[in-house]
């Protein structure tokens, strides 16, 4: 018989429910409790850390991997976001025992009111529980497997370690795992830098992370913050004056969504490569840490050259006309958004933005933007398409309506600007250890993933005759041989192509002849070839190996002397570097230390310094000839352009090859080489006037005008064996007593000839008699450095 009574009927119903609640409990102590997973994954933690990528002076430049995470210990994280978690997700994490009944409860009501399962009343360590061994699907069975694995954590696990856990492993959105890896996602900068109204805005995202993401919802995302506050205060975390300023703070996410501190993908691409070639898929879950040799400012310095360089050969050659052009209004898809789908598949490179012409004048060009912006551009903005606006046939005006062309800013305004089709690069070194400061493999990687400085095998042209002339400097030549600046016509013998060979100089003019100093400050091809017959192709052939250089990159014919052969900017930055010095090789490096996810050393760059290990390759005295006239080549020559950064103490060579297909410039200060190349992927013309000195060069000065800010000039010092001797200009010849000369410098056995010598000094295109070979220098390794020889 029931109680007649209502109050009866709950004590007895509450009974029932209890006894059943009971016996599930017991159930599932006895049956499911000792099938649940073991928590060695939550004791033995191991989070998959992404490899990281970094400059020397500790600026992240790329990261590998699936997940972005950065663990931290919980005595390291910040007070104030322990308290925005705790507010925001679990109040009373520290009292209750993996399962707080009182939200137990709440979220029972709220189903049972739905009829369905919407509420979970999950703690912070069932969070975890479901995060590491759960799904994330709303099921009874889920909960309850979810709630006793939280009591078995508990029991394992002390309250700091659980929240350690979670602190470390929730999703966060955009890749992010846990909040040191959110706080540079969003902020850009480290947990400890974070303000209240930060770390609340963080606390928020495990909720629903795609839902309160501040990128994408900034609405939801800023009232989902407010609440986290307002908890906090509630909590009494924060006080109503920390409150107020809180929510008075404005939001300063990160302007790039991309996770580095400095633009150096060409580096971070190469690491990898490395990388893997170690230790192959770990890499990317490991925390493995790359320290790279590359500095922060000579990577940004690069970066600008690079894209003003490029910029401004475009600039030279003219606007080619829009990307493409549509029909205004067409193509809406249904959505009527015909501006944005004329745009869809258009990537931003460089700053240079997809962008749809809307309205044309003679004065302005307004433009509807692939952010959504829109744009009015006029004055210099319009500059680089000024011929096509003042065009006026109609048919022929490319920007109109319509047009999908390229913006940019520039300073304060923007321009009208598009993609270049022409490729540059830049590799910077320091000579004397052979770390590499600063590489720019091509104009955007995101767009062409060739490295153009350790892939790129080109031509050198010019840049390559200072090592013929090296080699000359042994065999008896010096910086005062007179040599014929004459055509010359070789058999179709010697040129082994089958054909004769009628090579000329750059600007069509021959002078008759010269010192050899001044037929390098001149790049006289004639002069170059004379002196590599010679020499001898073979013995240059083999002399070019003490650089870097592999013979089978470079024919005994001839045309080597005019940089015929094969190099990479990688290789002539090592081989220049023999010459800033004094006759070292070092070999180029860009990897300085792997170090693992707890901070140990796994290995460690040793490289052979200049005078302290590495081997001597050419005799010192040949090194400081050839950096005199080099030195003049600026002073004097092809490369007076570098005389803008006002230093004494620069020398290089500008490189043009055959039809202006390659351009170079291979210059240093005795402290830094750079290498600087422009040209097309499929090779073409750059132009009848776009030399190295035009197209090559002002890159290397306006990255040098940055590199060596603050660096001292160096003048080397004369080495012994050297002889400074005054000679006639004309003739080569030493002066007699007080007669007005020229210094030149000489090896003491290879001093300048009297006036009354017979006149082997002019040399027509055969070896001096009785010069014979310069004695053996230290055994190389011939192979041409690459990316694999990173260390």
């Amino acid at each position: 018989m029931l109680p007649k009574k209502w109050w009866q009927f709950l004590i007895l119903a509450g009974i029932i429910l209890g006894l059943v609640a009971t016996a599930l409990v017991a159930l599932a102590a006895t049956l499911i409790y000792p099938e649940l997973p073991s928590l060695e994954a939550l004791t033995d933690y191991k989070p998959k850390v992404p490899m990281r990528v970094y400059s020397e002076d500790g600026h992240l430049i790329g990261e590998f991997g699936e997940e972005r995470r950065a663990f931290i210990s919980i005595d390291e994280t910040p007070q104030a976001l322990k308290q925005a978690i705790l507010a925001a997700e679990d109040e009373r994490f520290y009292q209750h025992g993996g399962i707080d009944t009182l939200g137990i409860l709440r979220a029972t009501v709220s189903n049972v009111t739905s009829g369905r399962f919407k509420e979970g009343a999950s703690t912070i360590t069932m969070q975890v529980a479901r995060n590491f061994f759960l799904s994330s699907e709303k099921t009874a069975t889920r909960k309850l497997s979810e709630a006793l694995l939280s009591i078995k954590i508990e029991h394992n696990l002390t309250k700091d370690q659980i929240l350690e856990l979670y602190i470390n492993q929730i999703y966060l959105g955009h890749r992010s795992y846990g909040f040191a890896a959110a706080s540079q996602v969003y902020y850009g900068k480290p947990l400890d830098q974070l303000s209240i109204a930060e770390v609340a805005m963080l606390a928020g995202l495990p909720k629903a992370p795609s839902r309160y993401n501040p990128f994408a919802n900034p609405k939801r995302a800023e009232a989902r913050q407010r609440y986290v506050l307002r908890r906090m205060k509630e909590l009494r975390f924060i006080d109503q004056q920390q409150y107020e300023a809180a929510l008075a703070e404005p939001h300063r996410f990160r302007k790039s969504r991309k996770i580095r501190d400095l633009s150096a993908d060409y580096v971070a691409e190469i690491v990898r490569q490395a990388m893997y070639e170690r230790y192959k898929d770990e890499i990317y879950s490991s925390g493995l840490k790359i320290y790279t040799t590359i500095r922060k400012s000579n990577q940004e310095a690069a970066n600008r050259a690079i894209l003003q360089g490029i910029i401004d050969y475009d600039r030279r050659h003219g606007y080619r006309g829009p990307e493409r052009t549509v029909t205004p209004g067409a193509n809406d898809q249904g959505n009527g958004n015909w501006l944005d789908n004329a745009m869809d598949d258009l990537e931003t490179f460089q700053g240079m933005i997809p962008a749809v012409v809307t309205n044309v004048t003679p004065k302005a060009v307004s433009v509807h933007a692939k952010d959504g912006s829109n744009i009015e551009i006029s004055g210099d903005g319009l500059a680089f398409v000024q011929k096509q606006l003042a065009e006026k046939d109609a048919a022929k005006r490319t920007i109109k309506p319509g047009a999908v062309i390229r913006i940019m800013r520039q300073g304060e305004s923007w321009h009208i600007v598009q993609l270049p089709q022409a490729e540059a690069a830049l590799v910077a070194m320091d000579p004397e250890t052979g770390a590499v400061r600063a590489l720019v493999g091509g104009f955007d990687f995101n767009r062409n993933k060739f490295n153009h400085v350790t892939q790129a095998w080109r031509q050198p042209g010019s840049s390559f005759k200072p090592f013929i002339y090296s080699a000359s400097l042994e065999k008896g030549f010096t910086p005062a041989s007179m040599i014929e600046d004459e055509p010359i016509s070789v058999s179709a013998r010697e040129t082994g192509s089958g054909s004769t060979w009628e090579p000329k100089n750059y600007d069509r003019k021959y002078d008759g002849p010269m010192r050899m100093r001044t037929a390098l400050i001149k790049s006289k091809n004639m002069v170059s070839i004379r002196i590599l017959e010679g020499i001898g192709v073979n013995y240059a052939q083999d002399y070019i190996t003490r650089f870097g250089f592999s013979p089978k990159d470079h024919p005994p014919y001839l045309a080597m002397a005019l940089g015929a052969g094969s190099v990479t900017a990688w290789q002539m930055a090592g081989a220049y570097s023999v010459f800033a010095n004094g006759g070292y090789r070092v070999k180029p490096y860009i990897i300085d230390k792997v170090v693992d996810s707890r901070g140990n050393v796994l290995e460690q760059s040793k490289p052979l310094l200049a005078g302290q290990g590495a081997a001597r390759v050419i005799d010192g005295r040949n090194a400081f000839i050839m950096n005199s006239m080099l030195q003049d080549v600026v002073r004097l020559g092809t490369a007076t352009r570098a005389r803008s950064l006002g230093r004494s103490d620069l020398a290089g060579k500008t490189g043009t090859t055959n039809n202006q297909i390659d351009a170079w410039f291979a210059g240093y200060s005795p402290k830094h080489v750079a290498i600087t190349w422009m040209g097309y992927d499929k090779p073409k013309s750059l132009g009848s006037l776009e030399t190295g000195g035009k197209a090559a060069l002002p890159i290397w000065i306006d990255y040098m005008r940055s590199a060596l800010k603050g660096v001292p000039e160096v003048t080397p010092e004369m080495p012994a064996g050297v002889s400074a001797i005054r000679i006639d200009p004309a003739t080569g010849m030493r002066v007699k007593g007080d007669e007005e000369g020229i210094v030149e410098y000489f090896y003491h056995e290879f001093p300048p000839p009297e006036p009354e010598e017979s006149i082997f000094s002019i040399i027509p295109g055969f070896p001096i008699p009785g010069h014979g070979s310069p004695p053996p220098m230290e055994k190389q390794d011939n192979a041409p450095p690459g990316p694999d020889q990173l260390f």
